[in-house]
């Protein structure tokens, strides 16, 4: 069992930047790929980023290509996404979540066992 919690979000202008926090549970929590994933009022949840179990590859939205970076420290059970020149439309609430690290598909969120609450995202214009 993983429990996972978020943190570093809020309120944010154009342009500036915001590194949210994935804490994890579980001693297993290195053997486990992890994701974030957005949401934003009246749309589906999406892809951002994800990273493998040992942080030696990583996997990016193209919308968020070259403005974002996920990393993870495994001895602190945390993953990180650092973002860079947010714009509005990044607004939404983002979720990290893991799963046993197999390989394939890291950006369907279907795959995924766990996941956290929620950290709301709002970049202002």
């Amino acid at each position: 069992q993983v429990q996972l919690v978020e943190s570093g979000g809020g309120l944010v202008q154009a342009g500036g930047s915001l590194r949210l926090s994935c804490a994890a549970s579980g001693r297993t929590f290195s053997s486990y790929a992890v994701g974030w994933f957005r949401q934003a009022p009246g749309k589906e949840r999406e892809f951002v980023a994800a990273i493998s179990w040992s942080g030696g590859s990583t996997y990016y939205a193209d919308s968020v290509k070259g403005r974002f970076t996920i990393s993870r420290a495994n001895a602190k059970n945390t993953v990180y996404l650092q973002m860079n020149s947010l714009k509005p439309e990044d607004t939404a609430v983002y979720y990290c979540a893991a799963k046993r690290d197999y390989g394939g598909s890291y950006s369907y969120p279907w795959t995924y066992d766990y996941w956290g609450q929620g950290t709301q995202v709002t970049v202002s214009s």
